[in-house]
């Protein structure tokens, strides 16, 4: 089954007051000494290529000399708030700004190079929307990973998650057997069930990225999502599930052919566990995120009836008929995954 015609160009939705007070509670709602606004007034784009000449679809941004300097002086302490180093380190400079214009968040992203050293990292600045912090909250609680961010007013920090875009880890390994490729299967079983139970779509394989770990004489996988934009919009259910996703067919592919349906039916049970645990682990804070979500528009009535309708036959509960919010039917959707109680 292919996936088709997802709202690319859905509607950006202002975080509301509830969602501000979750923020400054749980979070990092801070005032920001230059905002995703500033970073716009850029003098022109030089598009970026690989090594093979192909293009990124990303672009370097060029400034005037004085937004340049305050640029690099602003960016370092958007860092260190962003990874909590304490004192500034004099020796962080800003290596690059480039600008991406594919997609809803249009992100800039920033490399930090360490003058010493030469080590360097990224952080991204977004646009901040509703449902990119619902996503990376539900992503901070329900995921065995955590992801660091922080809002300002209009604007979002992203620190940057390591590993290789999904698309471009299959095109290297084309025709080749991957070390430990069981795992590799029981990971996308894994990730596929973590997005359907916190209703995070649009995971094609360049929106989520495998992590390689070296584990004493063997290699371990995870797979990560790297775009939040998503959160519980789309009105199809299938748009939720990984697996759906053309994109997506070489793991499809992969779980098919070495995990019959009573290991990945097993491995989907350790998964719901794993996500009932994180729960338990931080209640108050899934409560308070999902009563900002109940409280908030961030889908259309049309989405939100579909979703329902296939919601209520998929977990044969006509409740979720009678909903009128994504925020209620994605509480009514994690307590039918998990076997809990939220309210």
């Amino acid at each position: 089954m292919e996936i088709n015609k997802i709202q690319y160009k859905k509607p950006f939705y202002p975080i509301r007051k509830s969602l501000r007070n979750h923020l400054n509670k749980y979070v990092q709602n801070v005032d920001l000494p230059i905002d995703y606004g500033d970073l716009l007034n850029y003098t022109d784009l030089i598009p970026v290529v690989d090594s093979e000449g192909n293009d990124t679809l990303w672009y370097s941004v060029l400034y005037n000399q004085n937004d340049l300097e305050h640029f690099q002086k602003e960016l370092t302490r958007l860092y260190h708030l962003l990874v909590g180093s304490g004192r500034d380190n004099p020796y962080l400079k800003i290596g690059s700004i480039e600008f991406c214009s594919f997609g809803n968040s249009k992100p800039f992203r920033i490399k930090i190079v360490n003058e010493i050293n030469d080590n360097y990292d990224f952080f991204y600045i977004k646009r901040a929307d509703s449902s990119r912090i619902f996503g990376l909250e539900l992503e901070d609680i329900f995921s065995p990973d955590k992801v660091s961010f922080l809002v300002g007013k209009d604007t979002v920090l992203e620190q940057h998650i390591v590993g290789i875009p999904v698309d471009e880890f299959i095109l290297r390994n084309k025709d080749v057997k991957i070390e430990n490729r069981l795992r590799f299967a029981k990971e996308f079983v894994k990730f596929n069930e973590r997005c359907f139970t916190r209703l995070l779509g649009d995971m094609r394989a360049y929106n989520f990225v495998v992590e390689i770990i070296q584990d004493f004489d063997n290699v371990q996988y995870r797979l990560r999502a790297i775009d939040f934009d998503q959160q519980s919009y789309e009105g199809r259910k299938s748009i939720y599930l990984p697996q759906y996703y053309k994109e997506n067919i070489e793991l499809v592919n992969l779980a098919s052919e070495l995990l019959s349906k009573r290991i990945a039916e097993q491995y989907i049970r350790e998964e719901r566990l794993a996500m009932k645990k994180r729960f338990s682990a931080n209640k108050a804070r899934t409560k308070s995120i999902l009563n900002c979500m109940r409280k908030s528009r961030i889908s259309s009535p049309e989405n939100i009836i579909q979703l329902s309708n296939e919601l209520a036959k998929h977990h044969d509960d006509p409740r979720f008929t009678q909903l009128t919010n994504m925020g209620d039917v994605l509480t009514l959707h994690l307590e039918n995954q998990l076997g809990i109680v939220i309210y």
